[in-house]
């Protein structure tokens, strides 16, 4: 009888090899659906390292499966004000459908944890069965939309304002926006890594702070307004801040209900990528009409 690969906590020396989980498992299904991903392991890495490191700082639960000394497959998972996210859940194809999945599952998203438990999944069949079983259901597509970034003259009634980590109206402006329209708050050591990683900008009419967006080399999001009429605007900076900083790419990670964000970016000949994501939760939350992720999609 073949025994199980030890399940242990992580440490962050797993850091890398866990990426090299995450980037062969991920490549698999995307040759299986006919949706190849571009770049080699290394060259995630060498984009992906910052929030890696930052995952593997900042986890709530990471864990991983060890065969003959070599990791074969791990699960990490996040929190934040109630919210309970599975950011990650890899194992390689040579060792999936052996009960890996369900041991690292069980670990790493632990039932009863959290107000919500959320999860942004892959279709990979096998993995949706086991978040079913965890007692999530999908509520609707995330989708990727890119193309260049395009910088375009108009008159905006928004005003940017890079948010500055120290700025205590700034944070508290931030936190109130996350929390009307995610129903959580990301920390203040989370937002100061997005500010190691991304621009930050909080987007004020007449003084009032009514939606932000970061943007970066490493991608783009989170983006949130509180009207939804008030994307587009949000939107076109956040393109002419990609053109600034010399993106030949630009990735907008789209919950599907966000139809004014959707109209607009098409409008403007962004693309939907083939590979598409499932937002999965124990309940229906937040507003996502007016929101829209973290890129790449590995959690809100």
């Amino acid at each position: 009888m073949t025994s199980l690969p030890s399940i242990r906590r992580a440490t962050p020396n797993d850091a890398e090899a866990c990426h090299e989980v995450m980037w062969t498992a991920v490549t698999d299904l995307g040759t299986r659906r006919g949706t190849p991903l571009v770049g080699s392991v290394a060259e995630w890495w060498a984009s992906g390292e910052s929030l890696q490191r930052f995952l593997a700082d900042r986890a709530a639960e990471w864990w991983v499966a060890e065969e003959d000394s070599r990791i074969v497959g791990y699960g990490r998972s996040i929190e934040r004000a109630g919210l309970f996210e599975l950011t990650e859940f890899f194992v390689l194809p040579t060792s999936q459908s052996k009960g890996v999945g369900r041991a690292l599952l069980a670990k790493a998203f632990p039932s009863r944890r959290g107000l919500i438990r959320s999860i942004i999944a892959t279709t990979d069949e096998r993995a949706l069965g086991r978040y079913y079983a965890a007692g999530t259901i999908p509520r609707f597509p995330f989708l990727t939309l890119s193309r260049a970034p395009r910088s375009e003259e108009g008159r905006s009634s928004l005003t940017p304002h890079p948010i500055g980590i120290d700025n205590a109206s700034e944070l508290r402006a931030l936190r109130e926006i996350e929390l009307a329209t995610l129903e959580s708050a990301r920390g203040e050591a989370e937002i100061r890594w997005l500010l190691d990683d991304r621009e930050g900008f909080l987007y004020t009419r007449s003084d009032e702070p009514i939606g932000f967006a970061f943007v970066g080399n490493h991608g783009v999001g989170p983006i949130a307004a509180l009207d939804p009429a008030d994307l587009p605007d949000i939107l076109l900076h956040v393109e002419d801040r990609a053109t600034s900083l010399g993106l030949q790419q630009i990735e907008f990670q789209l919950p599907a209900p966000n139809e004014v964000a959707a109209r607009h970016l098409l409008s403007r000949g962004f693309r939907i990528d083939p590979w598409v994501n499932l937002l999965m939760s124990d309940r229906p939350f937040g507003r996502f009409d007016r929101v829209m992720g973290f890129g790449p999609p590995l959690f809100l």
